[in-house]
């Protein structure tokens, strides 16, 4: 759906990806290891025993910088890292199993990064051996992880098939090379090329694309270009992201700055973008993520039962998520944890007798409330308003929410919110005016992506 120029300068703000609520930038921070051990206790014995957990491990390493890029990761070739790490991350489960008291079960893993695969086939073995071996693995357990085409080889599929993986995640984000050479992500088309088929080979059910568009030399053509790669290689999913450009975080992103498409450029991009991959036959499944229509999360999305999570849009509730790692985030519906992000305090911490987790948030009965709401609108694309959260609403948020009914982005009955098919496009601006934490602070809001 095409945006005017009017609306794309109305909205085009900073907002956030609403991979969580509250968002990171607004947890009270008022959690202490006795509160998160107690409260990860809680959520075990009521959800966790049943449906099992999901654990994320984030393994930060890159032999290179990608300028591009916003993920928590250390750059260095020194591959002693590996084992230490890999050690420091499994003392960290220990410590998860004796607060359990018992074998959990799995519902699925998800190695992301950095870069999973700049550790070895046989490193990655000893961490996924050692978490099946201290737990009970369900029989529909998802397994998934991060790959870079370049380093991803065969030994790594396969010992990763080995283990129950059978979804991989490959960062293209363009094939262009004067996009590739501005943000330092060199991969030619036969290395990702090489990368799926081996994937295929060794029978992995899925294997996902992350592009993005708003990059440096982007262009209609040059997209087009990618997008005739991407045909000739028909991934089962695909991650189709705004760039997002913060510089005062990233320092790295200013170095192409003068080359970004304007406001008005990128949103083209993405219409572009979208509509070669209708044609391509994927179906959209939610914001910046399409799929072929026999996959699950398309099946989900009709059926209803679609879920987003900090990895994106999933098939799975993960009532119970446990982040290991640096940097990692941990969400067990009761509350939010992150760990500790630079790697030697990482390392130190997990000699001690608490978990590595240095801030977090307790939810209260509005922030379940307003959490709801949000991936109903994500996932969904409507919801009922609770009235508690009407309530709760600044005349700002009320004034916006009329502009964006004239403007064709949502149409409400009674208390029923429908967002349309232009508003998809919003859907972060429309959850923001029911983000109550966020538009109660002081706080600028411009840590955030902006919509466009």
């Amino acid at each position: 759906m095409t945006l005017s120029k009017e609306l794309i300068r109305r909205y085009n703000q900073p907002v956030p990806r609403y991979t969580s609520y509250p968002t990171v930038p607004y947890w009270e921070h008022n959690l202490n290891h006795s509160d998160w051990e107690r409260l990860v206790k809680k959520a075990f014995s009521s959800v966790g025993k049943k449906s099992g957990l999901a654990l994320y491990i984030h393994l930060p390493f890159c032999e290179s910088l990608c300028t591009y890029c916003g993920c928590s990761k250390y750059i260095t070739k020194n591959h002693r890292v590996e084992l230490p790490y890999l050690e420091a991350v499994l003392r960290e489960w220990s410590r998860y199993l004796e607060l359990l008291g018992e074998a959990p079960k799995i519902s699925g893993i998800h190695l992301g990064g950095g870069t999973p695969t700049f550790f070895s086939p046989e490193n990655l073995s000893i961490l996924i051996s050692e978490i099946r071996n201290s737990s009970e693995v369900l029989p529909d357990a998802e397994f998934s992880f991060e790959g870079h085409p370049n380093n991803t080889t065969f030994d790594h599929l396969d010992q990763l098939a080995r283990l129950g993986f059978d979804r991989v995640s490959y960062g293209i984000q363009d094939f262009d090379e004067n996009v590739q050479q501005a943000i330092h992500r060199i991969q030619p088309f036969e290395k990702v090329k090489e990368a799926t088929e081996n994937a295929r080979k060794l029978g992995y059910s899925s294997v996902n694309f992350d592009l993005i568009y708003g990059l440096p030399h982007q262009s209609l053509a040059t997209l087009a270009s990618t997008f005739e790669r991407v045909l000739e290689l028909l991934p089962e999913r695909i991650a189709f992201y705004s760039y997002a450009h913060l510089p005062s975080a990233f320092p790295a992103q200013a170095s192409f700055e003068a080359h970004l498409p304007d406001e008005a450029q990128k949103r083209s991009l993405y219409e572009f973008g979208k509509e070669k991959l209708l044609a391509m036959g994927y179906e959209e499944v939610g914001m910046d993520h399409f799929a072929l229509p026999d996959d699950p999360l398309c099946a989900a999305k009709r059926d209803g039962n679609l879920h987003r999570n900090f990895m994106g849009y999933t098939t799975s509730p993960s009532e119970m998520l446990i982040g290991l790692g640096a940097s990692s985030i941990s969400d067990i519906g009761l509350a939010f944890a992150q760990n500790e992000k630079n790697i030697a305090s990482y390392l130190q911490l997990t000699e001690d007798a608490h978990l590595p987790i240095v801030r977090g948030h307790i939810q209260t009965e509005t922030d379940k409330i307003t959490r709801r709401l949000i991936m109903e609108l994500i996932c969904r694309e409507k919801a009922e308003i609770p009235g508690i959260i009407l309530d709760e609403l600044l005349p700002e948020n009320l004034q916006n929410l009329d502009q964006m009914e004239k403007d064709e982005l949502i149409c409400r009955t009674g208390s029923i919110l429908k967002v349309t098919s232009k508003g998809m496009a919003l859907v972060r601006n429309i959850c923001s005016q029911f983000d109550l934490r966020m538009n109660a602070s002081k706080a600028p809001k411009a840590i955030f992506s902006k919509a466009i």
